[in-house]
């Protein structure tokens, strides 16, 4: 049997040998690492300018969108943004896969949407690049970590701090780590117009 160093060995070298990405990708993520100091010493209120640069990078970037230049994006051309739709500072767009933002989705600061893993079944570890979808009105809030492939529906809540991994249905509230609902935005606002509270 072979000592693990020697597997780990043979594992990352078929994993940095693998072809990850397209020769036009390469190309595309070396401009846009040059570019990213236009987007990032930005003042906060240029919010037309950060939509120019990302849509110019083939970003889907709709109306009246705020990203903050704070915000990390790893490759523009997989973002796609609804209007009205907020990024807050610090936040983390891992868009090795299709990111989708729906309209009026709040991404508050420090949330990461992490669309890129590898396949742990696979002694290479290969990359994977499943997307991720965030519906319509949903809040993903403080330090939020929403994983690969994962879908949160229309106005779903992503607590501060939560990890979500798995998909969140419409509507639904989830907190700690890993994700588990704690009630439904709907019941919470029938809840805060009843006169009993």
């Amino acid at each position: 049997m072979q000592p693990v160093t020697e597997l780990t060995a043979r594992d990352i070298s078929a994993n940095r040998q693998a072809s990850k990405w397209t020769r036009q990708e390469l190309v595309g993520r070396v401009l846009w690492g040059l570019a990213h100091p236009l987007f990032a010493w930005s003042p906060r209120p240029f919010w037309g300018w950060r939509r120019l640069l990302l849509r110019l990078f083939g970003a889907r970037i709709g109306r009246e969108v705020h990203v903050h230049p704070s915000v990390r994006i790893t490759i523009p051309w997989n973002i796609s943004i609804g209007d009205q739709t907020a990024v807050g500072d610090r936040a983390i767009l891992y868009a090795l896969g299709p990111i989708m933002l729906g309209e009026r989705v709040t991404i508050s600061q420090g949330a990461h949407l992490c669309a890129g893993t590898h396949d742990h079944r696979d002694p290479a570890m290969p990359l994977l690049k499943p997307p991720i979808s965030i519906e319509r009105d949903a809040w993903i809030c403080a330090d939020a970590f929403v994983g690969p492939g994962v879908r949160i529906g229309a106005h779903a809540i992503i607590g501060a701090r939560c990890v979500a991994m798995k998909d969140v249905a419409s509507g639904m509230i989830v907190v700690g780590n890993p994700a588990r609902a704690i009630g439904h935005r709907s019941e919470q606002k029938n809840r805060a117009k009843s006169p009993d509270v």
